[in-house]
Parts: structure tokens; C-alpha cells; sequence
């Protein structure tokens, strides 16, 4: 990761290549706003690598409704370093989180999976958020969890707490996505990453193939380009996604969950789903208390007054084509008590996703 530096010669920028003047640009905003470059470079690349326009949106986040379509997912003051590894024990323990009515049963007729952008970018009470996100794992205890926006030492906070689970990253720096694997249930195969090209965000396509109770699936997840200005880049990297999900073997089960900053008009943009393809919330009937992930009315880590509702969050599925293996049953929220610090665990709200599986 690139460290703020000092000294810049910016009078020589217009003649550097536009790959350098952006690296500058966001060595010269980590030094100003004391921040990380990666959260920089977010900052930035959501407003139009104008310095003094990413600056007031960092110090000054939008509190307009219509202003929301432009929030940043990050925090409004982070901080340089943050350390998660000073914990003692090394189990799933953690906050008071209610727990589920039908914890899952292991005897390989269901499968179950989490979808969570934990918001590793918010340092504020990171730590207990993050102990609060394991708490919902150990509680649910999924087969597959995927998850968006981990920083590397979330992802070594994850490592050394659920040491049940093999972890695979999309990337090592900056913010990036992962799959968690249960161990005991859940045989990785093969992984791949997949950058999307024209991605100013740092964002890619992260699958895995694995077998699960003698089923073969494909799993994937990705943190698609995010806010309203970037839209065109959004639909572009859903397309790669949705060929991705076609482009894998017709015996296999395909499942993406992640958090992909869609807008309804965005995926009729795209041509709406292929007819294998089916986003699993409409398949159960449209849940009414899953309808919206990201709800700055209900979740107050913002500090946003103004109401925004929407379903960032989302899974798509595509059956084996010989039957249907692995069935969709259930889907609900997580997330939605706020822990002993305050807070809740992410400003989005989880996933978790049960499914039939037929053996």
C-alpha cells in the first residue's frame, strides 16, 4: 500500500502520464486528510479525481436525501492504522446478539451462507463490530460466507477467530471481498480473481468451485462499482458477473451473493436476468423484511438523518441444469441489534440464505 509522503512537485503533474498524476493525487489526499490511500483513492474516483470536491466530501459528507446517492462507503473520519489482533482468546465469543430460532443441523440436507459488507473502511468501534460479525457467525453458523469491504487486518481478525472456516481474499491491500469456507462441510476445489478493467474502486470478481455433500458449485462474490454517478460501470461489471454465473458447467450449482450497489432500473437496463438466472429474493416472493439492505432510516452508523432506503445487497442463482440440486428455502436479516458499543456491526444489513439441499 502506498504511504503518504511529502514534498510533491505538483507544477510537473500535466505532463505525467494520467496512471501517475492519480497515484499523486492520492498520496497528496492521504496527507491531507491523515487517512489510508486506499480510502483515498475511493474518495477520489467518486468524485470525478476532483481534489477540492473529494476533500468537502470527506470532511463534510452530503446530508441530503438526493445527496445520498453520492455518499462514499466509508467513513467520514478513519484512522491510519487500526489493530484487531490484540484479543486473548481466539474462539467466536463476543456481544449480546439474540440467538436464532433454528440454529442449522449439520446432517447435509440444507445449506446455509452469509452476504455481508461488514464496512471494514469505518474504523470507528471496528473492533467490536467486527466481534460482533463473528458473533453472528458462530451463532448461524454458515456453510460459505461472503463478505465485502475487509481491510487486511479484519481479514487477520477473521483468521485467527474463525479458525473453523478456510478464508480466501480477493486482494491483500486496501479493501477487498472474501469467502469464508466452513471447513468440515465444504471442500475448496479451485479459486480465481477476475478484475473488471475499467474499475476505479478497485473492485473484481472473486469464484470459487467447491463440493459440498457431493454437490459441485460454483460460488462468487464481488463489490460492484459504487454510487449513482458510476452506474455505467455498475451495469458493466453485473454483466461480467452474469457471464461469469453462464460461463460455468451446466452440472454445477452457481451462487454470487455480494453487495452490488444495484438500482431496480439498472438491472431492466442490463435486460434483466437470463432466464437461468434468478435473484433468490424474488424467488421466495419478495420478503418484505428483506427488501431493503442498506437503510439509513433504521441504521444509524451514518449519522444521516435523511431516509434512504435500498437493496444493494443481493444473490443470484442458477440451478444445475440436470435438477435442482441445492433449492432456495429462506432469507433473512442480520445484523439489525446494535452491540454494547453502540453501534451495529455494519451500516448494511446481512444476509442469510438457507437452502434444500437434495441429496
Amino acid at each position: 500500500m502506498m504511504e503518504p509522503g511529502s514534498g510533491l512537485e505538483t507544477a510537473q503533474e500535466d505532463d505525467e502520464p494520467e496512471v501517475k498524476k492519480r497515484r499523486l493525487l492520492c498520496v497528496e489526499f492521504a496527507s491531507v486528510a491523515s487517512c489510508d490511500a486506499a480510502v483515498a483513492q475511493c474518495y477520489l474516483a467518486e468524485n470525478d479525481w476532483e481534489m477540492e470536491r473529494a476533500l468537502n466530501s470527506y470532511f463534510e459528507p452530503p446530508v441530503e436525501e438526493s445527496a445520498l446517492e453520492i455518499l462514499p462507503e466509508s467513513p467520514s473520519e478513519p484512522e491510519p492504522c487500526v489493530d484487531l489482533t490484540n484479543e486473548e482468546t481466539t474462539d467466536f465469543t463476543g456481544c449480546k446478539i439474540s440467538p436464532p430460532e433454528n440454529p442449522q443441523q449439520e446432517d447435509g440436507s440444507m445449506f446455509s451462507l452469509i452476504t455481508w459488507n461488514v464496512d471494514g473502511l469505518d474504523v470507528n468501534s471496528l473492533q467490536e463490530r467486527a466481534r460482533g460479525v463473528c458473533t453472528y457467525l458462530a451463532l448461524y453458523n454458515p456453510d460459505v460466507v461472503f463478505l465485502q469491504e475487509v481491510i487486511p487486518p479484519y481479514y487477520r481478525y477473521l483468521k485467527k477467530r474463525a479458525s473453523t472456516y478456510e478464508i480466501i481474499p480477493g486482494h491483500e491491500e486496501g479493501y477487498f471481498t472474501a469467502i469464508m469456507l466452513k471447513k468440515s462441510r465444504v471442500k475448496l476445489r479451485s479459486q480465481e480473481i477476475i478484475p473488471f478493467p475499467n474499475t476505479q474502486m478497485m473492485r473484481n470478481l472473486l469464484c470459487v468451485h467447491v463440493s459440498l455433500s457431493g454437490n459441485e458449485l460454483y460460488l462468487m462474490t464481488s463489490h460492484l462499482e459504487s454510487t449513482k454517478g458510476h452506474a455505467k460501470e455498475r451495469m458493466s461489471q453485473f454483466k461480467m458477473v452474469l457471464k461469469k454465473m453462464q460461463d460455468a458447467p451446466e452440472s454445477a450449482t452457481v451462487i454470487f451473493a455480494g453487495d452490488t450497489n444495484l438500482r431496480d432500473q439498472e438491472v431492466t437496463k442490463c435486460g434483466g436476468l437470463p432466464n437461468n438466472i434468478s435473484d433468490i429474493w424474488e424467488v421466495l416472493g419478495k420478503p418484505k423484511h428483506c427488501r431493503y439492505t442498506w437503510d439509513t432510516q433504521m441504521n444509524s452508523n451514518l449519522g444521516i438523518s435523511a431516509a434512504c432506503k435500498l437493496r444493494f445487497d443481493r444473490i443470484f442463482f442458477r440451478a444445475a441444469a440436470e435438477g435442482g440440486h441445492v433449492i432456495p428455502r429462506n432469507l433473512d436479516l442480520l445484523g439489525l441489534e446494535k452491540l454494547d458499543c453502540g453501534r451495529f456491526p455494519s451500516d448494511h444489513w446481512g444476509l442469510l440464505c438457507s437452502l434444500d439441499v437434495i441429496l
